[in-house]
């Protein structure tokens, strides 16, 4: 992307606006769930800046070695910054679920959706014992774009620092940041599979290419052949998504009001 972005100057101003939501609102924690990939790895440290007590989560959850190494790689990183780290292991909890649901109601989209909203239910109940918030690890591509996230799983959260930011940006960040190394130049993926698919294979496109289209390519009369294909990746998931990311339809009694 080009968009001209100093990232002192926003890293210092997320941590201020951060600061700002949990004094405005009498919060005395953050808990931030640690993947191993970019984005929670920037918000984790952007949280640890702030001086609020955080608490980063590790969540195996019948994780691939590379995944549990990157988000201990992380954790190890953010318990330097002061900062509370935890491990909850997750895969006998799943096992258990999958266990007592009927096979007739069973996928391999449901399972991979149900191991992010179990994720999110053990953030939940960790910020529930800590006055805390669950703050939010998705960038503007997932969140606004392609709606690349879990209903109510990793998209269930309480703030947002990074959901204006495109992965290019996020990446940066983590550089200013100094996230590791490992992190910053891993292959993005939501490690929720049981095979090794990542991010860009699942949608076809690499981030790159989607924020181009949502940065400039919306409003081009002529595309190459690429770019036209990135495009109607771009268009498909975010009709098939917008349920996602638009407030819940609510029925408005005054608008069917019978009389």
């Amino acid at each position: 992307m080009n968009r001209i972005i100093d990232y002192k100057n926003l890293s210092n101003e997320i941590q201020q606006w951060i600061k700002n939501y949990v004094l405005d609102n009498n919060i005395k924690t953050l808990v931030v769930g640690v993947s191993g990939g970019i984005d929670s790895a920037v918000v984790s440290t952007l949280c640890s800046k702030t001086g609020i007590p955080t608490i980063a989560i590790g969540m195996p959850l019948n994780s691939k070695p590379e995944n549990t190494k990157l988000s201990n790689i992380q954790l190890e990183f953010l318990s330097k910054l002061n900062v509370q780290t935890i491990e909850i292991e997750l895969s006998e909890t799943f096992k258990s679920l999958e266990q007592n649901i009927p096979f007739l109601f069973k996928s391999e989209l449901s399972s991979a959706n149900s191991k992010s909203r179990l994720r999110m239910i053990t953030l939940y109940h960790v910020a529930s014992t800590v006055n805390g918030i669950v703050v939010g690890t998705g960038n503007k591509v997932e969140d606004f774009g392609v709606g690349f996230f879990t209903k109510y799983g990793d998209g269930g959260v309480d703030i947002s620092p990074i959901a204006d930011l495109y992965k290019t940006e996020v990446r940066e960040l983590g550089r200013y940041l100094g996230v590791p190394q490992e992190i910053i130049d891993a292959v993005p993926t939501d490690g929720l599979w049981d095979d090794n698919r990542n991010d860009e294979s699942q949608i076809g496109a690499t981030y790159e290419e989607l924020e181009w289209v949502m940065e400039y390519g919306m409003n081009k009369s002529i595309y190459t052949d690429k770019e036209y294909n990135t495009l109607e990746i771009y268009q498909n998931y975010n009709r098939k998504n917008k349920h996602k990311m638009v407030p819940i339809p609510i029925f408005d009694l005054k608008e069917n009001e019978i009389i």
